[in-house]
C-alpha cells in the first residue's frame, strides 16, 4: 500500500507520509460507506454478508440491521433518514422511526430495476442512485433475471416519490457524486472505465454527458466504482489499483494503492477522514482536505 503524488498539488490534500490505517476487517466484500456525525460512527455494507456493519473507534464492528437484503449504496436524506441500495428486493429504501423501512423505488414502467447500487441525496430532497445488473449475480443479491433493457440512472422526485430517468446511456453505471455546490454530477462507467460529467440546470435540466476522465492501468486489478468529492471540488474515485484523485480540471494529481479490490469511499469524523472499503478490510486516511458531511 502507498500514496503516490504525480502533482505538486497533491501535497495540498494529502499530506507526504501519511499512514494508510487498517479499521476494520474480516468481512466478505465491504461497499457503501457512511459517516454519521451525530453518532460519530461508519455505517457500511457487507453485501454477501447481507448485512450493514456500524463502526466507531469507541466501539469497534458491530451489526447495525441483521438483514440488509444485500444492500450496497449508503446515504443519508436532508431528514437524516438512511437510504440504501438494497439488491435483493431491487429497490431504493428509507429507514423509518422504529427501524421501519419503506420502499422509494423498485420498479421503472412497469418492470423491476435491475440492482441500485449507488445513491446520493441532494439538499432540495432528490435522491439520484444507479441501477446495473451486479446484483442480479448469485451471491451479490441475486439469481435473478434483468427486465429492463437498460441499465440507468434515475432521480427520485421529493415532492411525489416519483421515478424519473436520467439517462440510460451508461453500460455500467456505478459510483456517483456532485460539486460542492451540486450543478455538476459525476458518474462512473466500470465497463467502459471512465467518468462522464453532466450539467444541472434549472428544475433538474441535466444536459452534457461527456467523458471527464479516464481510469485505465492493466498492471493492477480494479475499475472505477464509487467516488466522493472534497470540499473544493476535487474528485477522489476508485480506479484500477486503489482511489485516483483528480482536480476540478480533470488533472490526475495523485493515487492511493491498496492491496484487494476497491470498492467505495466516505468522508468521516471532522470531514478530514476518509474511509475506504476495500473486499474485506476497511480503511481509514487523514487529509489535509475535508469533504461534506450529510449528518
Amino acid at each position: 500500500m502507498k500514496i503516490e503524488k504525480l502533482n505538486p498539488q497533491f501535497d495540498k490534500l494529502i499530506k507526504p507520509g501519511s499512514p494508510i490505517e487498517l479499521v476494520a476487517d474480516g468481512f466478505s466484500f465491504t461497499e457503501g460507506p457512511l459517516w454519521n456525525l451525530k453518532g460519530k460512527y461508519l455505517l457500511f455494507s457487507d453485501i454477501p454478508a447481507n448485512k450493514i456493519f456500524k463502526w466507531s473507534d469507541k466501539n469497534g464492528v458491530e451489526i447495525y440491521r441483521q438483514i440488509s437484503n444485500f444492500s450496497n449504496g449508503l446515504t443519508y436524506n436532508p431528514d437524516g433518514r438512511l437510504i440504501a441500495c438494497e439488491h435483493q428486493s431491487r429497490s431504493v429504501t428509507r429507514e423509518l422511526p422504529g427501524n421501519k423501512i419503506e420502499t422509494l423505488a423498485s420498479q421503472y414502467l412497469g418492470k423491476k430495476l435491475n440492482s441500485p447500487n449507488d445513491v446520493v441525496a441532494t439538499s432540495d430532497g432528490s435522491i439520484l442512485f444507479t441501477d446495473p445488473i451486479y446484483g442480479l449475480r448469485a451471491g451479490m443479491g441475486g439469481p435473478a433475471d434483468q427486465e429492463l433493457p437498460i441499465q440507468g440512472v434515475y432521480r427520485i422526485k421529493p415532492a411525489t416519490i416519483e421515478l424519473e430517468l436520467i439517462t440510460e446511456s451508461f453500460e455500467r453505471p456505478n459510483g456517483l457524486a456532485f460539486s460542492p455546490d451540486e450543478r455538476t454530477l459525476y458518474i462512473a462507467d466500470t465497463v467502459r472505465q471512465h467518468l462522464r460529467v453532466f450539467t444541472v440546470e434549472e428544475n433538474w435540466h441535466i444536459t452534457g454527458g461527456q467523458i471527464w476522465a479516464e481510469l485505465w492501468d492493466e498492471s493492477v486489478t480494479g475499475r472505477p466504482d464509487g467516488l466522493k468529492v472534497d470540499i473544493v471540488g476535487n474528485v477522489f474515485c476508485v480506479g484500477p489499483g486503489g482511489v485516483w484523485v483528480f482536480n476540478p480540471k480533470a488533472d490526475l494529481l495523485g493515487r492511493i494503492y491498496l492491496d484487494d479490490k476497491t470498492s467505495n469511499l466516505a468522508w468521516g469524523e471532522d470531514g478530514h477522514s476518509l474511509f475506504i472499503t476495500c473486499s474485506s478490510k476497511v480503511y481509514r486516511i487523514k487529509c489535509e482536505t475535508s469533504g461534506k458531511i450529510l449528518v
